[in-house]
């Protein structure tokens, strides 16, 4: 093993330096991608006037199209306000909850009426929507698990095909911008949005989040199977430093680079079309007012040259929160001078107004608005709008297929992860009477969580009717004579929390499924202070464990809330994420037998609420000093790991491999190692491989996940999986900024089998 110093470092000649700059990347959409389509654009720009330009960049919400009272119906005179006077070029959201099909045709038909009938130019309107997990502002669309659940499947194809379904009944709509995927590392738990994240690995979000991209946009914008795709939020949104949302994170520029902007870097190379920014500040910038960021580094180094969007009302917010600009109008200076392309404004027409007063003042270029407004158009040019900005009728035949359904229940079988099996407990069998209890065993928005045909998930009104609870469909498999239940679907209900009616009800149940975990929220309004399970939940818990009939727990969360003060006495723990629209089907399947649960942890689940460390923790995170000269490393004590998921069957790892003892630069190492079904049934098995470097010159991780497979075996079955490691799986970013490779030794782990090599 080595041990360099500093200035060993500055001597060594064989060092990788991995280029950050453009010209080194393969970008995706760009004003050069089509000459053809550019120049359409540029003949466009050169009759446009500058108040259509910045009308162009201009986005409000649907509200301000609508009508005030209780429906949801296009408001003639204020249409005419949005698309002829103010010339906006974009229009997002819905008004209070998900439409149907014909809804969504009516509105969109509508608006594209004005835009392309009633303009000079015939500019159509680009719609986006947040589709985050699945068509979730349509009703009856296909929901699928949150991208939390989304990565303990460890199935880039699932995850693919999950996303395929959403653009194509997305597009159905007549909806051709998706603001998804979100690329955010999930790191701080406390923030109510870690639920949307694919978990703590910078490696899996770009993985899964590219997977996404590529899913939306791979057969063409034009076709009536794509979406543009919309990377969010850029850049370290995922951990305010108070847990709360959209407040400051202070991220040192080697984290910030090692840690966050990676899932965005793959992305920009996976194509993805656009970009939203973060509503927060990052070391006391906030991001929409960043030159750098959004500049420098999002143009220069990655070289995007899409469409950048401010989120909600954050432009406006550099004044009114952030108290960088003294003014509305310096707000709107700043954010389109840093690099925002289109503002999400979306109230009023604030932006337009004060942008237009800019221009005229030369505080911002007619360059820098012309560099906005032809991303813009090259969009709605890529998506097929100036051809026909109508909902297709071809699009119609892809909405709601039956085959969707069994999509959404492989994912959320997949996704599912049994944490804990005491005995052997599950899979249950067909004799057991069993009682059904807590607030998530009726409730259908706890299976879905936020962005479920409204903003909160929590009106059970628009779920569609074949929705199950987790009673109903436990009820099904095991028969009404052998399920009690007295839960409402109202998760706040006294009832639902009421220790003495499950101790009476348990006499005559031979075990109790308790389910617990989280009620539907989304962004704000799901800020906690604590991640401890609520005493409520927590006294339920105990009453049941003091019947003394085994308890199994289910739980439906969006983030790992602490339940180590009732984990002993529980005999099998079920997480099951928000697994959506055949949630309940997948946890009855896992809890009955029918199906084997494959799901492993994307989060490290703390045990306390104070102890947050990630899996992939420096060494001296771990150090403990219990008495002078003494030390042991037991830091890292998660509940359970990253990567932890339980099978009713049992799989062993053998024979890790490397096809070389030395890797050099230029080289890849291939790796194998065999994985064997010892149990008696069949199963899949997540293969997760990491790497360690054992010394650097910036202090190393213990390890990091650098590649992963999903593999299913019959019994008795082994399988020899593959993967490929090149050098640049081996960097960081030093404290240059730079992201380097440095010759040493490296150990590859793969369960519990571990191969050391060397490089130079």
């Amino acid at each position: 093993m080595r041990k360099p110093t500093c200035f060993q470092l500055l001597g060594w000649t064989v060092m990788l330096l991995i280029s950050c700059n453009a010209g080194q990347q393969t970008p995706g959409p760009s004003p050069n991608h089509d000459a053809g389509m550019m120049q359409k654009v540029k003949d466009l720009m050169a009759k446009m006037t500058i108040e259509e330009k910045v009308g162009q960049m201009t986005q409000v919400t649907i509200d301000m199209v609508m009508q005030d009272q209780g429906n949801q119906n296009i408001d003639e005179a204020k249409l005419r306000t949005a698309v002829l006077d103010k010339k906006v070029g974009s229009i997002l959201n819905v008004k209070w909850y998900g439409y149907d099909l014909a809804k969504w045709h009516e509105i969109i038909s509508r608006i594209q009426d004005v835009a392309v009938g009633e303009t000079p130019h015939k500019i159509p309107i680009l719609y986006g929507i947040d589709a985050i997990h699945g068509a979730n502002y349509i009703l009856g669309g296909t929901l699928f698990p949150h991208n939390i659940g989304m990565a303990a499947t460890r199935n880039d194809e699932l995850v693919k095909a999950a996303a395929k379904i959403t653009a194509a009944e997305t597009r159905a709509s007549g909806i051709r911008w998706n603001f998804d995927p979100v690329l955010d590392v999930g790191r701080q738990p406390l923030w109510p949005r870690f639920e949307e994240t694919f978990g703590e690995d910078t490696y899996l979000t770009g993985q899964m989040g590219s997977a996404v991209i590529q899913a939306y946009e791979e057969d063409g914008l034009e076709e009536i199977t794509a979406v543009a795709s919309c990377m969010k939020h850029y850049l370290g949104y995922s951990v305010p430093l108070s847990g709360k949302d959209r407040t400051p994170a202070y991220i040192p520029e080697t984290q910030l680079r090692e840690i966050f902007l990676p899932p965005f870097e793959k992305a920009v190379k996976a194509g993805a079309s656009t970009i939203m920014i973060n509503s927060g500040e990052v070391n006391g910038v906030p991001v929409h007012a960043s030159h750098f960021l959004l500049t420098d580094v999002l143009r220069g180094e990655l070289g995007f040259e899409g469409l950048a969007v401010s989120d909600w009302e954050d432009v406006i917010r550099l004044h009114t929160r952030h108290k960088i600009a003294a003014t509305p109008k310096e707000a709107v200076m700043l954010a389109v001078n840093a690099g925002i392309d289109m503002s999400m404004v979306p109230l009023d027409y604030s932006f337009y107004d004060l942008l237009l007063e800019l221009v005229k003042e030369g505080k911002v270029s007619e360059k820098r608005i012309d560099e906005a407004v032809a991303r813009i158009l090259l969009l709605k040019f890529r998506l097929g709008l100036f051809d026909n900005p109508y909902p297709e009728e071809a699009a119609k035949s892809l909405f709601g297929r039956p085959e969707y359904s069994r999509t959404a229940l492989n994912a959320a079988l997949e996704s599912v992860t049994l944490l804990k099996n005491e005995g052997a407990i599950l899979p249950l069998t067909g004799n057991q009477k069993i009682l059904v209890a807590g607030p998530g065993a009726n409730n259908k928005a706890s299976l879905h969580g936020s962005w479920s045909f409204s903003w909160q998930g929590q009106d059970e009104s628009l779920y569609p009717a074949d929705t199950k609870t987790i009673v109903q469909a436990l009820t099904e498999r095991l028969g009404a004579q052998n399920v009690v239940c007295r839960a409402v679907p109202d998760y706040r209900a006294a009832v639902n929390f009421d220790p003495a009616l499950l101790k009476r009800d348990a006499t005559s149940a031979d075990l109790i499924v308790l389910c617990l975990g989280e009620e539907a929220y989304a962004e704000s309004p799901g800020i906690i202070s604590d991640l401890n399970l609520d005493e409520h939940q927590t006294d339920l818990a105990k009453a049941a464990i003091q019947t003394g009939k085994p308890v199994i727990l289910v739980l439906t969360e969006g983030r790992p809330r602490v339940i180590s003060p009732i984990e002993p006495g529980i005999k099998a723990i079920l997480l099951a994420y928000r697994p959506a629209s055949r949630g309940a089907d997948a946890i009855a399947d896992l809890l009955t037998g029918k199906a084997n649960p494959s799901g492993v942890l994307p989060f490290s689940y703390p045990r306390q609420t104070g102890d947050l460390l990630t899996y992939d923790h420096k060494f001296t995170e771990t150090v403990r000093e219990p008495g002078a000269g003494e030390f042991d490393n037991g830091g890292y004590d998660p509940q359970w790991p990253f990567g932890f998921g339980l099978s009713y069957t049992e799989f062993r790892f053998s024979g890790l491999k490397l096809d070389k003892s030395v890797l050099k630069a230029g080289q890849t190492l291939e790796v194998s190692v065999t994985v064997t079904n010892t149990g008696s049934l069949p199963g899949k098995a997540a293969v997760d491989l990491y790497t360690h470097d054992l010394f650097a010159s910036v202090t190393p991780s213990e390890r990091k996940l650098r590649k992963y497979a999903k593999v299913e075996l019959a019994p008795g079955e082994s399988k020899t999986i593959n993967f490929t490691l090149s050098p640049e799986d081996l960097s960081f970013i030093n404290e240059k900024q730079q992201r380097i490779v440095e010759p040493g030794e490296f150990e590859v782990l793969i369960g519990d089998q571990k191969a050391g090599f060397t490089y130079e």
